[in-house]
């Protein structure tokens, strides 16, 4: 079996932090979302995986390589812009072959991983297996409608959802989906889309059935899921220690401390994980926080956040519920008058109090 990984895409909902990186690429729990879904697949057994990768192809294929620190080989495979899923399915079938494959979104994370589901649709005759879970929002997803066990009709976004199964971004296919891709024409958002492809697939009598998970899952594509999604990652991690803690600090809970790290007279308070390199001084990290690598916090607190690498935050009282990217500085400035001083991108979000 193939794995077909999905790392295009623009990444909008993410702006500004992906003007200038791909959203796959965004860390939850200090580890790339991209690099949680090869090893997802992974797990499953399955070695050999494709990565459709767009405008962002340059910083994907620096990031991930030819995978081998994973034990897969991995092939890029260019759209030259988003055209769908079913496009990126399309224009894969020279990778794929005739062999059965599973199709990841490349920013989704999902609890359990998939290993029983590939062998179950490895020892099943079936031609498409989905994913999908109950959600209490359907109408913001392709919803599924079940009859006998199988899947009947797919609906992209509907307005009066008649399910509540959300399709989750994780599918699997046989061959004959390059026959439905194929024959399927661009909807009114000029895309050719999965579903409609797996419409196809029903309406001509393959064998379509779906797989509900029941564990949690998160499409990363806005700051509030990426942060959810930090949060419950954050809960299963192992509590360790490969940094150095003085003495005056505390660590409460479940708390990583990387490689290289330093906590100095400081209380961290897990779930909560510290990256490589990052000094914390005189602060307090609290719960569901993810600070990455060569970052310094000084003087300050924060809670429920996630912090980007190279950061410094200097004498900040308290930061809360916050996504701050890639080599930001935010201070305490002691220059009178005393006023709030920003230099801050397009799209970027502030809230004061």
């Amino acid at each position: 079996m193939k794995a077909l990984i999905l790392s295009g895409g623009k990444g909008t909902r993410l702006y500004p932090l992906t003007f200038t990186s791909a959203k796959q690429l965004l860390p939850i729990a200090n580890k790339p979302v991209l690099f949680r879904v090869i090893e997802t697949v992974r797990d499953a057994g399955i070695t050999d995986v494709g990565i459709v990768v767009g405008d962002t192809a340059p910083e994907v294929m620096a990031a991930v390589g030819d995978g081998s620190r994973w034990g897969v080989r991995v092939t890029y495979i260019r759209q030259e812009a988003p055209l769908g899923l079913a496009h990126a399915v399309k224009i894969s079938r020279d990778y794929l072959g005739q062999t059965p494959f599973v199709m990841f979104l490349g920013d989704n994370v999902i609890q359990g991983g998939i290993r029983h589901l590939v062998r179950m649709f490895l020892e099943s005759d079936y031609d498409a297996q989905i994913v999908l879970k109950e959600v209490p929002d359907p109408q913001h997803y392709g919803v599924a409608e079940l009859a006998d066990g199988r899947i009947v009709r797919l609906v992209e976004k509907p307005r009066e959802p008649r399910s509540n199964l959300a399709l989750v971004g994780i599918y699997l296919f046989r061959p004959p989906i390059f026959e439905a891709v194929e024959a399927i024409r661009p909807s009114w958002r000029g895309e050719l889309e999965i579903t409609d492809a797996i419409q196809y697939l029903v309406e001509k009598g393959y064998k379509v059935y779906p797989y509900i998970h029941t564990g949690w899952w998160i499409d990363t594509g806005k700051p509030i899921d990426l942060l959810a999604a930090n949060s419950l990652v954050l809960e299963e991690l192992e509590p360790r220690v490969e940094g150095y803690v003085d003495r005056d600090s505390a660590l409460e809970g479940k708390v990583v401390i990387e490689r290289g790290a330093e906590i100095i007279n400081s209380r961290i308070r897990g779930p909560a994980i510290i990256g490589e390199h990052t000094r914390i001084i005189n602060s307090y990290i609290g719960p569901f926080t993810s600070i990455y690598h060569h970052c310094e916090i000084i003087n300050s607190e924060i809670e429920h956040s996630i912090i980007l690498e190279h950061c410094r935050i200097e004498d900040i009282p308290r930061i809360a519920d916050s996504l701050i990217g890639r080599r930001v500085v935010i201070t305490h400035s002691p220059i009178k008058p005393r006023a709030y001083k920003f230099t801050l991108g397009d799209y970027s979000q502030v809230g004061i109090l």
